[in-house]
């Protein structure tokens, strides 16, 4: 059984009258299932095509260095989300 790793994504989002960058935490068993799942995300909530996301770095972190609470929560339960 594999074991579910924590991937940060930094990229950019170039749209025609609208562009920013971003950071995201992702829970993927690879980092090309984390970058995939990126994709779905960003491109769903900002209706952005494939080509218009810019994947500048992917790293793998410890789960202490996750800094997203709904991960956090996930991750650690209760307790722990609220340090």
């Amino acid at each position: 059984m594999s074991e579910i790793k924590v991937f940060r994504v930094r990229g950019k989002i170039t749209k025609p009258n609208w562009q920013t960058n971003f950071q995201k935490e992702i829970r993927a068993l690879k980092q090309e299932e984390a970058v995939d799942r990126l994709y779905k995300e960003i491109g769903s909530k900002h209706k952005a095509k494939r080509f218009q996301i810019k994947i500048l770095k992917v790293e793998e972190i410890k789960p202490e260095e996750v800094t997203d609470p709904a991960l956090k929560k996930l991750m650690f339960g209760e307790k722990e989300s609220v340090k």
